[in-house]
């Protein structure tokens, strides 16, 4: 219901979810043209793959966060009226923009395929299970906020101007090495935790260390803690607080 709402009326419909990757891509390819390695001619083959799937990675993360500070402001009416579990409302935000995510990631693997030197790699089911713990992560993360910001307001903005600092603090568009002695900030990064355990496989066509997986599941183990206590802790008396 969500996606037909959404793009009712639209031209493109669901293909808004490939477009903005692929114009952003565009722009950042424009951009970086110059300063490109002169010894590879064919570094485009690499860099527009792995810029889509990042910013198609990044967008899902970024959009499940800020749309969900106000996910029970939005739907306020229906908690009123009706005696559903809150954690359905970040749930619906998170999964919306998981279903554009899986589009995207599924058309931008194809196109890297074309492309990529590599071609279809072999492990690309590995990007499966870490979809499924990235979108946990993603409702976690949208659930705390969701709570954090009723009792906050200003949570919301909070967020969205962290969210376009993390997006320059992420190697998403330059390689990790340009971050020459900040690259702590990347390790210390869960987005980029994430980042890599999905586009190592699906692109680039090699496995993160197990290091990576594990940094993943332990920050989605540790905000899924946050979230059930808030709705442990918060859930019946939300009400009073809209």
């Amino acid at each position: 219901m969500d996606m037909l709402t959404r793009y009712r009326r639209s031209f493109l419909g669901v293909g808004w979810s490939l477009l903005y990757p692929l114009a952003m891509t565009a722009i950042f390819f424009l951009v970086f043209r110059n300063s490109a390695p002169a010894n590879d001619p064919e570094w485009w083959r690499t860099y527009i793959p792995n810029t889509l799937a990042g910013l198609a990675v990044w967008e899902f993360l970024r959009n499940s966060c800020v749309q969900g500070c106000k996910t029970f402001l939005v739907h306020e009416p229906y908690i009123r009226q009706c005696a559903l579990p809150l954690a359905i409302y970040p749930l619906r935000v998170v999964l919306s923009n998981f279903l554009h995510a899986v589009i995207g990631l599924g058309i931008i693997a194809l196109l890297g395929a074309a492309i990529s030197p590599i071609g279809l790699s072999a492990t690309v089911p590995a990007a499966m299970p870490a979809l499924l713990i990235m979108a946990v992560f993603a409702w976690s993360l949208a659930t705390v906020f969701a709570f954090a910001t009723i009792y906050f307001n200003d949570v919301a903005h909070i967020v969205e101007l962290a969210a376009q600092a993390l997006f320059f603090l992420t190697p998403i568009v330059y390689p990790r090495q340009n971050l020459q002695g900040f690259a702590w900030l990347s390790d210390a990064n869960p987005f980029c935790a994430f980042l890599d355990i999905l586009r190592d496989p699906l692109i680039g066509g090699t496995l993160p260390g197990a290091e990576r997986y594990l940094f993943c599941i332990g920050s989605t183990l540790f905000a899924f803690g946050l979230a059930f206590t808030a709705l442990f802790r918060y859930e019946k008396r939300l009400i009073f607080r809209l």
